[in-house]
């Protein structure tokens, strides 16, 4: 990565200090309630040492959901935490919310690029140790494996999408904020550090496939998967300086095909969730959303209610009357009695 690439990637964020990345070892962890970020070491596998950092709240909900929450580029996992009101909404509402943290100590930019986080437990990639995160997190709090949801800004929203075609097995819904395409930023064969590859091609919006091909693409990250897929939000900015606003037009055409939905918006939402951003609904049941946010920079931040509500994590519901993986889309009623993978 160039210096300049280094200097227009992720700019905006305030670089925070990283916590250590050691990774260690243990066969038996108390449980966490001290409603604090805390740093866990467990013994699963995580190929390329992501850091594993959770909130749990005092209070927890039965059966509780999980939230992911990767950071931006030149972030961390205290960045997101402190820059974001999860933990607060966590408090109010029960739910556990993990903060990965990247190894990827050059830019602390998340791995969208190599082959195995790009496919499904496919070898060495980041999205492979979140995913055994949620694995270990379900297990150790009795959580709800059918609402496991993933939000994030800029490199944290190309992880987003990057865990929801990859693994839509485990995760119910994703809402991405200034991201990519999945397999957008791939890394060509024979990469030196593919695990850190600046697609400038991706970036700039060069990268243009026919929907058939995006779908492929995701289709070939777990190949033989015909499931339920979860659903997704994305939210670029039309004045973006980083990813090129011509990306959106890349994202509807990929997850609608994959989705098997019309590539023409049912509904056309003007000035929602905010004034000047246009809210465009795709399918029947609504299932991906496309937002164009006029005039917004890479800067776009995080916008919880909107994810909240997106993830029915702020309902009042108890069990299965909240959403939840299998429940509607596409696939939801031709795929009764399906299960996700944990």
């Amino acid at each position: 990565m160039t210096t300049k690439q280094h200097q227009f990637h992720d700019h905006f964020h305030a670089h925070m200090m990283r916590p250590s990345l050691s990774f260690l070892w243990a066969s038996s962890l108390p449980l966490l309630h001290a409603a604090s970020l805390q740093k866990i070491t467990a013994d699963f596998y995580n190929p390329t040492n992501v850091g594993f950092y959770l909130y749990v709240p005092d209070v927890l909900a039965t059966n509780p959901p999980i939230l992911v929450s990767p950071h931006w580029c030149h972030g961390d996992a205290l960045a997101v935490y402190n820059g974001s009101s999860f933990a607060s909404l966590a408090d109010k509402h029960g739910f556990i919310v993990i903060y990965p943290d990247s190894p990827n100590t050059v830019d602390k930019c998340w791995d969208v690029s190599s082959p195995g986080t790009l496919s499904h437990y496919g070898g060495p990639g980041d999205s492979f140790g979140i995913v055994n995160m949620v694995q270990w997190t379900l297990k150790r709090y009795a959580g709800d494996a059918g609402r496991v949801f993933v939000t994030g800004v800029s490199s944290g929203a190309m992880m987003t999408e990057v865990l929801l075609g990859a693994y839509p097995d485990v995760f119910a819904a994703g809402t991405a904020f200034a991201a990519i395409p999945f397999g957008c930023y791939a890394a060509p064969a024979g990469t030196a550090n593919p695990f850190d590859y600046w697609n400038s091609d991706c970036a700039e919006g060069r990268v243009t496939h026919t929907g058939a091909e995006w779908k492929a693409i995701v289709q070939a990250a777990y190949p033989g998967y015909n499931g339920w897929r979860p659903k997704l939000q994305t939210f670029p900015g039309t004045a973006d300086q980083v990813l090129n606003y011509t990306n959106l037009a890349e994202e509807v055409k990929e997850w609608t095909s994959v989705l098997g939905l019309c590539a023409k918006p049912k509904q056309v939402v003007e000035n929602t969730p905010f004034p000047g951003w246009t809210k465009r609904v795709y399918g029947k049941d609504g299932w991906f959303e496309a937002y164009t946010a006029a005039n917004v920079t890479h800067d776009i931040g995080n916008h919880e209610d909107v994810a909240m509500a997106w993830f029915d994590l702020a309902c009042t519901c108890t069990g299965k009357d909240c959403f939840r993986w299998g429940k509607g889309g596409p696939l939801g009623e031709s795929l009764e009695g399906a299960a996700p993978a944990f």
